[in-house]
């Protein structure tokens, strides 16, 4: 199965990228494939697409902060979580998601 992620917060640093890394191996353990699209001080990085969309289960969203282009998530179920609750326990997060896809 496979799920997509884009973490954010509101510097767009530290914790933007912790939780992206938490996802993304929480969402390893449960053997799923896994993209996460970070949106920090760097900008987008990793994005998302139409395709990865279209393929995808469903959608983790962290973030304290309005994320770009969140809308093109709308057709998939999508998870809202804030990017502490990723970086504490993006193993329950992906539980979460996993519980809501079936």
């Amino acid at each position: 199965m496979f799920i997509v992620c884009v973490t954010s917060c509101p510097v767009g640093i530290a914790h933007t990228y912790m939780a992206a890394a938490n996802l993304e191996k929480a969402a390893k353990a449960k053997g799923l494939e896994v993209k996460v699209e970070t949106q920090g001080a760097q900008g987008v990085e990793n994005e998302i697409t139409k395709e990865d969309i279209a393929r995808a289960a469903g959608c983790i969203i962290a973030s304290d902060v309005r994320i770009k282009n969140g809308s093109r998530f709308d057709p998939i179920p999508t998870l809202n979580a804030s990017v502490s609750e990723a970086v504490k326990d993006a193993k329950g997060i992906v539980e979460e998601l996993l519980e809501a896809i079936e």
